[in-house]
């Protein structure tokens, strides 16, 4: 990846969706150039396992046998697509720490991966280690960063990897040895706010709230985690920005700032259709919500539409990132509606 590429508009594939009807084809493909198969996860010696075997290799998905196969099928209608295996996930990331920090285990990790990208007609692997959360972690993840390329080299493969925006996570990795490393960096600009905070807001706003006197969590942004990322040496254009394709409802709360009795996830094709259209758009955050007010009602419910998409868009171009990214590419609506489509087109306006 150089900084002349082209803007990356990726997805995030959960491979468990196959059983809700959305297989690979379910995709928007004339809308992205990058797929991340979510998961494959890793066990304690560093080899690999798969998450679910049977969608990923033996149901019978798109006239293939599973979600792999599936997958790479959608580069024979697209061959400039580009496919890489998310390996851990949030759930599924507790192995990491020892295997990052054994030199043979991390041999046997990439090695691993290099085999499973190649059987798999893959272009590269996602890290999506949930978190590092110590200097020792960060600095395990660099050399697991190394084994990857060693066996990974490029251009041939890809490697990325997904990381929050906090500095908790962030403080521990040398960023500009893994610039080195990396191809992009997926930063997860979202869930800034959910059952485990202690007030309702944005879930993935693009700026943080004013003002001395914020909560804390509200002060929490995408562009806060690109501004920490740059100042400890990452280079912009690796920088691909991430979007929610979900909501993060707040009941009992009102707008902002508010205490929640309960708070829930919502996927965003599962949206009433009149939230969607009548979301208040938040220009100064960069963020879009609905107050459901009825009886047993969602409350505060926090959402990107089109709108905060295109305003994230804007972003990427002014600041030179690489691009856009979506968790995930299946909860997404069509047409006028979708966040997917609407990225892309602000990315390639032109």
């Amino acid at each position: 990846m150089s900084s002349s590429q082209p803007f990356i508009n990726a997805v995030y594939y959960p491979s468990w969706r196959v059983y809700k009807g959305f297989p690979p084809s379910s995709l928007q493909l004339d809308c992205i150039n990058q797929i991340f198969y979510a998961f494959t996860r890793l066990n304690s010696d560093g080899t690999l396992r798969p998450l679910d075997e049977f969608s990923d290799f033996t149901k019978a998905v798109d006239g293939e046998k599973g979600c792999l196969r599936a997958l790479a099928k959608l580069k024979q209608q697209k061959p400039d697509l580009k496919t890489l295996v998310s390996i851990g996930g949030g759930s599924g990331s507790a192995e990491f720490p020892a295997v990052a920090a054994d030199p043979a285990r991390r041999a046997t990790f990439a090695r691993e991966c290099r085999e499973f990208v190649d059987k798999h007609h893959l272009d590269g692997v996602d890290i999506d280690w949930e978190h590092p959360h110590t200097p020792e972690q960060g600095e395990s993840f660099i050399d697991l960063l190394g084994a990857l390329r060693e066996t990974l080299p490029s251009p041939q493969y890809l490697i990325t990897t997904a990381l929050p925006t906090g500095e908790y996570c962030l403080k521990n990795i040398n960023m500009r040895k893994a610039a080195k490393l990396l191809d992009s960096l997926n930063l997860m600009g979202y869930d800034f706010h959910g059952p485990w905070t202690d007030v309702s807001g944005h879930h993935a706003q693009l700026n943080a709230q004013s003002g001395s006197h914020v909560y804390p969590t509200l002060r929490n942004s995408c562009h806060r985690g690109v501004d920490y990322l740059v100042s400890k040496g990452f280079p912009k254009y690796k920088i691909i920005l991430g979007v929610p394709v979900y909501a993060r409802s707040f009941a009992g709360a009102h707008g902002i700032g508010q205490p929640f009795v309960s708070a829930a996830e919502i996927e965003y094709y599962e949206l009433p259709n009149d939230w969607v259209s009548t979301a208040n758009v938040d220009r100064d955050a960069g963020a879009a919500s609905y107050v459901d007010s009825s009886p047993g009602g969602k409350g505060f419910v926090s959402f990107d539409v089109p709108d905060t998409v295109r305003q994230k868009a804007d972003y990427v171009n002014a600041n030179g990132l690489g691009g856009l990214f979506y968790w995930t590419g299946v909860g997404d609506r069509r047409g006028s509606e979708s966040l997917v489509q609407a990225g892309y087109e602000r990315l390639n306006q032109g």
